[in-house]
């Protein structure tokens, strides 16, 4: 028959475990005779662990030597033994095991924590991440933090360079580098000291190994635009795709806006103002919302596409997500028919080409595009409402069209 757990302390034996019984509520602990700071603990669930109590640094603390049976009593208090010759040197065995504990800390265990932190990633952020994680680093995941070192570094970084592209290789070892900087802050001793001496990924910036990766500068220019539209039109031809027509309004929506392509194509019905001809943008890159003028050409796209909708998006899709993801068919119909080769966000930075050309005021420009200007003091003092915008967007609109016409011929 079982006993209860003895508040008297008793010598612990392997009969005296088997005999314990579980409390009916918390925990109960039976405490050794001979080794003070020696005890059984016994839960609710009727599980047995072998205990020692002990004062370190001032404060009592409890260090968990193992279960029962797992561990024999023989086991558990040779161990103990241990542990107080360590703490009566004035070794601290929690702190040690703390830290023993972090240096084992490895990459994919820093990620999950990462994304535990930044709760406010965008979903493509996120989505990049998790791929970069998957693909750049997977033989890397399972590997502790502390022995990834410069020398790895630079060498994953020159053989993404060749293998994948320079600008995929300084991507991942950017990511890499928030990630290490993350890790500096989180993961510290009992000292406050980080278990990283530094991130590994400066390594690149002091050999000045990144790589020279030059923006995009690719846009549609003014003699292509009118081949390009014929092109999207033609798009509305095809007795194949019903979303080919909606697709040909996307990309001229992309184009007379300047948007973003996911600014765009998760635009909803409940963003459109019709009556006072204007969108708003709530979820942008920089997390600013964004309200813009319709212009008469944006207002009848609108209109003809809201006659024929039944979805909640503007530029529905046939998705999980319900909105137009990658139209990369209908893109490479566009660039055969009118031999323009171009990309969505060519469609972005020809809008801002094309505004700053017809001299579009350069605060006009950063509002309607939605760029920051935090570190601009004037602009912090212009307010720029959507009426004000209405007159430039309707003059880079304009430009548009008669660029369009002048080639038509």
């Amino acid at each position: 028959m079982s006993t209860p757990a003895s508040a008297i302390p008793v010598r612990i034996t392997k009969s005296v475990v088997d005999r314990l019984n579980a409390p009916v509520a918390g925990q109960t602990f039976t405490r050794d005779s001979e080794l003070k700071g020696f005890a059984v603990r016994i839960t609710t669930s009727g599980a047995k662990s072998f205990i020692l109590e002990k004062r370190i640094d001032g404060k009592v603390k409890r260090l968990t030597l193992g279960r029962y049976p797992e561990l024999t009593v023989e086991q558990a208090r040779k161990e103990a033994h241990k542990l107080l010759g360590q703490i009566a040197v004035g070794s601290n065995p929690i702190a040690e095991k703390k830290q023993k504990e972090l240096q084992a800390t490895t990459l994919q265990k820093a990620f999950d924590d990462f994304l535990l932190a930044r709760k406010s990633l965008k979903p493509r952020t996120l989505y990049d991440y998790k791929r970069l994680m998957k693909v750049a680093f997977l033989d890397w995941q399972n590997k502790p933090l502390v022995d990834i070192s410069k020398e790895m570094i630079a060498k994953r970084h020159t053989k993404m360079g060749t293998e994948n592209g320079e600008a995929y290789a300084n991507l991942a070892m950017r990511f890499l580098r928030a990630l290490f900087n993350f890790a500096l802050a989180q993961y510290e001793d009992g000292n406050g000291n980080s278990i990283l001496r530094e991130n590994p990924v400066v390594r690149l910036t002091q050999t000045r190994a990144w790589y020279r990766v030059g923006r995009r500068q690719t846009v549609i220019k003014p003699h292509q635009l009118a081949q390009w539209y014929r092109g999207v039109v033609s798009l509305k031809n095809d007795n194949y795709s019903q979303q080919s027509a909606l697709v040909a309004d996307y990309l001229l929506f992309l184009l007379f806006t300047g948007l973003r392509r996911k600014e765009a194509a998760t635009l909803k019905w409940s963003d459109v103002d019709l009556g006072g001809r204007s969108i708003t943008i709530s979820d942008t890159k920089n997390r600013q919302p964004l309200t813009l003028p319709l212009t008469d050409f944006l207002y009848d796209l609108l209109q003809n596409r809201k006659a024929t909708s039944d979805s909640d998006y503007v530029f529905e899709g046939k998705g999980k997500s319900g909105y137009l993801v990658e139209p990369r068919t209908q893109v490479q119909k566009v660039i055969e028919a009118s031999e323009v080769s171009f990309t969505l966000h060519d469609l972005r930075r020809s809008y801002i080409t094309i505004a700053e050309s017809i001299d579009i005021s350069a605060y006009a420009i950063k509002r309607l595009v939605n760029h920051k200007m935090s570190s601009d003091v004037t602009a912090g003092y212009i307010v720029n409402d959507v009426e004000r915008l209405r007159e430039p967007m309707q003059r880079i609109t304009d430009h548009i069209l008669g660029s369009i016409r002048s080639y038509a011929s």
